[in-house]
């Protein structure tokens, strides 16, 4: 009976229904409860907390710091248990709200100490946040095991959404407002609350734009107004830089402010990197003279240079000048709302109109009853000896309350009190007190019911209470807004971190890149990864990740190596095949078609090599610290017969077995050491003996004892064993791969164990995954087996990896890598090459 009572209870419902709900709870939670912040105090939940736990801790301004362990334990204990790294973290504020002692961070991008070094205690400005929150002000809600109670939000005397900002992700939405001076929003504040019917452009009359604490300048209006009147705007800062003369001609520019949220160490490495790379060739020096007085980054200009000239490169190319993405995202009650500037004003107002409303009933029932306390101890005081015989003839205490209460008409609470006076309280002057404190409260009474009657003088107070706070801690601005003019303002890189990207390749040598989330969102989808489908006879050809401050070696069929930067190619989206590789190569000839494309994160690095494939068989291996000088109109990367071409290049450690590959069917396997390492101009050794007609179509590094993938372009692929293929001696035909003759000829073949997923990709840009472990194991002698369903007239192009499982055992360098629902196959910059670097187009043409 049991069993059968709890089968009853088991519900049967679609799982697409139960995923939906279940993933908008999550989403809900997470901007309802972590990452949004709320319109009216300016807070996310866990700032919040901390503040409320320091409130509750005693942690004033005026009071000796505490370990910010000490708050941290309080915090995650009581209110936020979600990990100690949203408790504990720099967040650096207009107006901070904490006030530490310790090693916090610094402007070059160092992270704090650990949080039992480090003390801290409330700002005085942070006081302002919780001011009254006693005084049954705000809500308060249940914390997360219901033992405690935690207010949904601070009374909140100071706009803190706009002087302060906010910045989050959420799920599907995200939130980025930048800081505001207090006396400039302040202003905005009672203009709105004088005239609610004002304009925008009223309101920026006040509020200018934007104030940031690290100073600098803001380029330009526009992006300010778009944020003000429609909630997003992309705002231009810029570094304050100085020009300073020097003897003998020369000069200086030093900066002395930066772009909000920007590394001074980053800017630094950027404007190395510039000269490195010969973009910044009047630069002479660069230093950094920063000190305890304030920022100070020099750098030294050739004799001659022009200063301005100079000035827009660094704008140009480096943190110097930057975007700031601005989203008013915020909650109103626990609902998102994309927010423009009247409106955040207007929710702030209505709040603290709230906040007086609830503060003045509270205090007007305190007060009530304290007078109503007062009136019946001077109406004892009055009849002092009648009611000290009442007391003396009562049995107890209650009998005596009840006959005060009869005799004189008091209520139970003033008799009590009668009770409770003390003897002391019988003197004239006590008398005289109790007189001017009933007078006090009647007048206090008096206000407060004026205030609960009256909208005027309720905004009334909420004006005076912020110009109070604005004497208190407003200051003079900080960041100075240009005017837009053309001279001033260059093309502005976005301030793009050194992270992963996708790049995408196409048959027509069309290039762009792809942020890494919106590239596993398609991967996942199953839709065409570029919409090529739009584009007649084109479609993607080459995939691979690199990182946004890396550069990609291009290398020709005719033996030439050109350079880009990696954030020089156009971010573009999934209807857009990008940019012509060739227009971002003024240096490059479209006769001389490029063949590789190979991701290098440091040009310097000791331990790589460049493996060449030629179409001929032949190979070789030069260092690529050989190609750690970019030049403009490109390089010699290796000589070329007559009659042959360069076919493929791929970047490794020198520690592999290479394994060549021909269209009909034959492999060679060797070892990498066999080839000697050459400069650019040799054109290399045999590395595979070809028939008459014969050509490699491409080459895959082995470094594990794992299967081989080989897929022909008609879908048909098997595993085989990498010790199926004997080592040889390179320069020889090698051994069959296939039955010969009767399939398609092969277009890939990666190194695969069975943990790895392979993804395939086609002409017309369809994507399909296969487990590895779905493959059939085979020999080498056979054709395979369909692993991909082909559509009519359509044909693979591409297969490769998507978990990367043999890193580690590899000795490369493991880089961070994707979640593995997104390509995890292809490494970064520092690719221990073949599939793994470029995923190799082995006979794609």
């Amino acid at each position: 009976m049991a069993t059968a009572h709890h089968r009853e209870r088991i519900l049967s419902r679609p799982i697409e229904e139960e995923m939906r709900e279940s993933f908008l709870d999550y989403s809900m939670s997470v901007i309802v409860q972590r990452a949004l912040p709320d319109v009216r105090d300016g807070l996310k939940p866990v700032h919040r907390r901390i503040l409320y736990a320091m409130h509750e801790l005693g942690l004033q301004p005026d009071r000796g710091y505490k370990k910010s362990a000490t708050v941290v334990g309080d915090v995650l204990g009581k209110y936020h248990p979600h990990g100690d790294s949203a408790v504990y973290e720099d967040f650096s504020l207009r107006y901070p709200l904490v006030d530490g002692q310790g090693n916090f961070g610094s402007i070059d991008g160092d992270s704090a100490a650990a949080y039992r070094y480090t003390e801290a205690r409330l700002a005085s400005v942070a006081t302002q946040l919780l001011e009254e929150i006693e005084q049954e002000t705000v809500d308060f809600t249940d914390n997360f095991d219901g033992r405690l109670q935690e207010p949904v939000v601070l009374p909140g005397r100071i706009p803190n959404l706009l002087v302060n900002g906010s910045s989050g992700i959420a799920v599907g939405m995200s939130t980025n407002i930048p800081p505001h001076n207090l006396r400039e929003v302040a202003a905005a504040v009672k203009q709105l609350a004088i005239d609610p019917d004002c304009t925008v452009d009223d309101l920026m009359r006040h509020l200018p734009g934007p104030d940031f604490p690290t100073g600098g300048f803001i380029v330009g209006r526009e992006g300010i107004e778009d944020m003000y009147r429609g909630g997003r705007g992309r705002i231009v800062m810029r570094a304050r830089v100085v020009k300073e003369a020097l003897r003998g001609g020369k000069s200086q520019l030093v900066v002395t402010e930066l772009p909000y949220a920007t590394s001074k160490s980053k800017i630094i490495n950027q404007i190395v990197d510039l000269t490195r790379k010969g973009r910044a060739d009047e630069i002479a020096d660069l230093r950094d003279e920063s000190d305890r007085d304030g920022l100070r980054l020099v750098v030294e200009l050739k004799r001659g240079a022009d200063a301005g000239k100079v000035l827009k490169t660094l704008y140009k190319r480096t943190y110097l000048q930057t975007t700031f993405g601005a989203i008013m995202l915020a909650l109103d009650h626990g609902q998102p709302r994309e927010l423009d500037v009247k409106r955040i004003l207007q929710f702030y107002l209505d709040h603290r109109i709230e906040v007086v409303q609830r503060r003045s009933r509270f205090q007007l029932e305190k007060a009530e009853a304290e007078r109503h306390v007062v009136e019946g101890l001077l109406a004892a005081l009055d009849h002092i000896d009648e009611v000290i015989r009442i007391i003396r003839g009562s049995r107890d205490r209650p009998e005596a309350s009840e006959k005060l209460q009869d005799r004189f008409g008091l209520s139970e609470i003033q008799a009590d009190a009668i009770l409770n006076m003390r003897l002391g309280k019988l003197t004239r002057l006590e008398a005289g007190e109790l007189k001017a404190r009933l007078e006090e409260l009647r007048a206090t009474i008096a206000e407060l019911r004026e205030i609960l009657g009256s909208d005027e003088r309720q905004i009334e107070v909420v004006l005076e209470e912020l110009n109070d706070v604005v004497k208190a801690h407003g200051d003079e601005r900080r960041t100075v807004i240009l005017d837009d003019t053309t001279e001033e303002v260059q093309e502005v890189h976005e301030g793009v971190a050194d992270e992963d990207v996708v790049v995408t390749v196409s048959h027509e040598g069309f290039v762009k890149r792809i942020p890494m989330h919106l590239y596993r969102r398609r991967v996942s989808s199953g839709k065409a990864l570029a919409g090529m489908e739009k584009f007649e006879d084109d479609y993607i050809e080459q995939i691979f990740v690199a990182r946004t401050q890396g550069w990609i070696l291009a290398f020709t069929e005719g033996g030439h190596c050109h350079f880009l930067q990696v954030l020089e190619l156009p971010e573009s989206g999934r209807a857009s095949r990008g940019q012509s590789i060739y227009s971002l190569l003024p240096g490059a000839d479209r006769k001389d078609r490029i063949v590789a494309l190979v991701p290098v994160e440091d040009l310097e690095a000791e331990d790589r090599v460049l493996v060449f494939l030629s179409e001929g068989g032949q190979v070789k291996r030069t260092a690529l610290g050989d190609f750690s000088n970019p030049r403009s109109a490109g390089v010699i990367a290796a000589g070329v017969q007559d009659g042959d071409r360069i076919l493929n290049v791929v970047l490794s450690d020198g520690k592999a077995e290479v394994m060549l590959l021909s269209r009909d069917g034959r492999a060679i396997r060797f070892n990498e050491r066999d080839v000697p390492v050459q400069g650019r101009t040799a054109r290399g050794v045999r590395g595979m003996g070809l028939g008459k007609g014969g050509a490699v179509v491409g080459m895959l590094l082995l470094r594990r004892e794992a299967g081989v993938l080989t897929v022909s372009e008609d879908g048909l692929g098997k595993r085989t064993p990498a010790s199926d293929f004997p080592r040889q001696k390179r320069g020889g035909q090698g051994t069959l791969v296939g039955s010969g003759g009767s399939h398609a000829p092969i277009v890939a073949a990666l190194e695969v164990t069975e943990a790895d997923e392979v993804m395939a990709i086609s002409a017309g840009g369809t994507v399909t995954r296969v487990p590895a472990r779905s493959i059939p194991l085979q020999g080498r002698r056979t054709s395979g087996k369909r692993i991909v369903e082909v559509k009519k007239g359509d044909r693979l192009v591409k297969v490769t990896r998507t978990a990367d499982r043999g890193r580690q055992k590899s000795g490369m360098p493991d880089p961070d890598t994707p979640d593995t629902d997104g390509p995890t196959n292809v490494s970064g910059p520092e690719s221990d090459g073949g599939e793994e670097g470029q995923l190799d187009l082995l006979g794609a043409e």
